[in-house]
């Protein structure tokens, strides 16, 4: 696999750019001509898939709307010391790309919940609900069995398919959760979560439900974080041992599930994980931090180590493969969201750009004829991309100035905002980065952001709107697709039609009814 290139890298390698090379670099019109010709010739050659899949991998870029992807773009081709914006990510090669419209039935910016629920069993929302109809009341147990409905990866697994989840978050975070889980309430990731309502009425926590998942023979491989909610509060923590776990219900679910079967297998480290046979059809739990993965850029500072995104695809692809019959795989990139959420477009695009080499592994050990790799994300974020900065302005740093701006370039190169001061391209709508909640000028209002510290990793970009934490946006989210029924993404459809096409394209229904 090739190696990323950490924001802290980058930034060291590219933070400096010199504004006399941006403003230099000059276009040959006979390559975009040329290229736009060879691109439509190539798209006369895409051939509809129309063959049923064995396999179908989906991709949930968390956050990754459209501004993320043209960033990240941007910042993957700057990490190799290229302008940036004629790049293209793994993903974005795909021949099919849609939109989907994400809002939930109660919500026009939603939640990761009400979005992946759509994704995975086809039906909308509430925001905050996992894989239950609108019938289900938020935070409220009784009723909720009712409103029970099947997910892709219960499906599946009746079908006769392995199912298989990989995230950077919790395990029991909204994202994964959907696909092995139905609750209420997203927040109840373990037993101390639950109200008494909930406890009284019989609802189990998230953690539980992905162990004592009952569909098929039980869900065959799990990695990501969230280690705190599989052990218990008697439990030490086999990387921290300052620290220990949360259940209060005296059930250590790790140790559960490592009891199992011979081939069920339990890890917490890099060294473990890397240990495995990918041929030995493992059923493989991993819980690689106490809550949610490190951050790409932070991941090779990890104790025991971490895999990244793209290892534990390979490993999944690998695992799952075993199975003839087929397999369910869904990838989430989770903290991509994160990132956006603590205004930091550093850590989102170094997220997104690992998430993006997970889909370059994915691609190239899989087989479009039989493979549908489906890539979309769940919501946007408020991230902008503002001002006209120049051409192979890095993507990270301040806006640079362009004659369409003013008749004269300020001396320094750097565009000016209506105060005067300096700007960077990127930016949030409302966030931390705002006056109340980060640095106020002398004179009251914003701080001038200096090339130095912009380049820190910890830098959060300057927004609009205060807030202590950044929001979600309501736009749409791209859908990129490659392999059977891939075809069928095409216009704007509603998120949950995701699910129908990867149902149908593993014919999921012919195949539950020939198990009957």
């Amino acid at each position: 696999m090739q190696k990323l290139l950490s924001c802290a890298g980058f930034l060291a390698a590219f933070g400096n750019v010199s504004l006399t090379s941006v403003s230099a670099q000059v276009s040959d019109p006979d390559t975009y001509f040329s290229e736009a010709r060879e691109a439509i010739e190539a798209r006369k050659a895409v051939k509809r898939i129309t063959r049923p899949a064995r396999n179908v991998i989906l991709f949930v870029g968390d956050g990754m709307d459209v501004t993320t992807v043209t960033a990240a773009r941007i910042f993957d081709g700057q990490s190799r010391g290229e302008p940036g914006e004629e790049n293209i990510l793994s993903f974005e090669r795909f021949p099919h790309v849609a939109l989907s419209k994400t809002y939930t039935t109660n919500a026009q910016t939603s939640d990761s919940a009400g979005t992946m629920t759509a994704m995975v069993t086809g039906v909308k929302t509430k925001s905050g609900v996992i894989s239950l109809t609108d019938a289900a009341e938020f935070n409220v147990c009784e009723g909720s069995e009712a409103a029970r409905i099947s997910t892709v990866g219960e499906r599946a697994k009746l079908a006769g398919l392995s199912v298989g989840v990989v995230t950077t978050t919790r395990l029991t975070h909204a994202t994964p959760a959907a696909v092995f889980a139905h609750s209420p309430n997203r927040n109840w990731e373990r037993d101390t979560n639950l109200t008494e309502e909930a406890l009284a009425g019989g609802c189990v926590d998230i953690a539980r439900q992905l162990i004592e998942f009952s569909s098929g023979n039980g869900i065959d491989l799990a990695l990501g974080g969230g280690r705190s909610n599989f052990l218990t509060i008697e439990d030490v923590d086999p990387e921290y041992p300052t620290q220990k776990g949360g259940r209060r219900d005296g059930r250590n679910l790790a140790a559960e599930w490592a009891s199992r079967s011979p081939m069920h297998r339990y890890v917490w480290s890099k060294a473990a994980f890397d240990a495995i046979d990918p041929q030995s059809g493992a059923k493989v739990l991993g819980l690689f931090e106490p809550s949610h993965m490190q951050y790409e850029a932070d991941r090779g500072a990890d104790k025991a180590g971490e895999p990244s995104l793209a290892d534990m695809t390979a490993k999944a692809i690998e695992l799952l493969s075993g199975n003839r019959d087929g397999y369910f795989l869904m990838v989430e990139g989770g903290r991509i969201d994160h990132a956006h959420h603590a205004g930091n477009a550093a850590r989102a695009l170094t997220d997104t750009q690992a998430f993006a080499e997970a889909v370059r592994v994915a691609s190239e050990m899989t087989n479009e004829k039989d493979t549908l790799i489906v890539v979309t994300a769940d919501h946007g974020h408020t991230l902008s991309l503002q001002g006209y900065p120049a051409k192979g302005t890095p993507i990270l740093g301040l806006a640079t100035a362009t004659y369409g701006e003013a008749d004269e370039l300020p001396e320094d190169g750097f565009a000016r905002a209506g105060d005067k001061k300096r700007y960077t391209t990127l930016n949030y709508a409302n966030g931390p980065g705002s006056i109340l909640y980060g640095e106020k000028a002398e004179d009251g209002g914003r701080i001038e952001p200096t090339s130095e510290a912009v380049a820190d990793l910890n830098y959060r970009q300057q927004a609009a709107i205060p807030s202590p934490s950044e929001t979600h946006g309501g736009q749409d989210v791209a859908i990129y697709a490659l392999g059977p029924h891939a075809y069928l993404f095409d216009g704007v459809v509603e998120q949950n039609y995701i699910f129908h096409v990867m149902d149908g394209a593993l014919r999921l229904e012919r195949k539950i009814d020939k198990k009957r």
